[in-house]
């Protein structure tokens, strides 16, 4: 059987692309390196020159959605002017990106994933959170919502939209 080579044009974008696949099609708990890598059409050894294993892989589809999702809720929040309807938009882009992005969404939340020590994924998953807390303390600047209690608010308003957009 001939050796596959290393080169690849943008391995790093393929194998994250390759794993979305995957994902879709066998859903992250059937996920193997290998198969991403033949996909991908490369060795079976490429993935670990950007990955060191499988949830380091896992970790940074999960961190690429909490960016996808950050960039969506601010789009849909700035054509509003009033803080309020920032956050409902915010909300929202939430759901949509669910259900536009199920294989994200899906190990962004539920996949058996170590990556809460990976510093892309806290750096991401901090500024999708961070998004909708500044919403909400800019509604309570406006007098929309009342005063304190942000990061509960936040908390509250997270889990409201995640609950929604689980169900879908």
């Amino acid at each position: 059987m001939p050796r596959r080579p290393y080169h690849h044009g943008n391995l790093r974008e393929a194998l994250l692309q390759g794993a979305v696949r995957v994902i879709a099609e066998l859903g992250p708990a059937a996920f193997t390196l290998r198969e991403v890598a033949r996909r991908a059409g490369v060795s079976h050894n490429a993935p670990y020159r950007h990955f060191r294993d499988k949830d380091a892989l896992l970790a940074a589809v999960a961190a690429q959605g909490f960016r996808e999702l950050t960039q969506a809720m601010r789009e849909h929040s700035e054509r509003q002017s009033n803080a309020l309807d920032k956050l409902k938009q915010s909300g929202l882009a939430y759901v949509a990106f669910a259900i536009r992005r199920p294989e994200h969404f899906t190990v962004m939340f539920d996949a058996p994933v170590i990556a809460c020590k990976d510093p892309e994924y806290l750096q991401a998953s901090q500024e999708a959170f961070n998004t909708l807390v500044n919403h909400i303390r800019n509604s309570q600047a406006e007098g929309q919502l009342p005063a304190g209690n942000t990061m509960e608010r936040a908390l509250y308003a997270w889990s409201l939209v995640h609950g929604l957009a689980s169900a879908q």
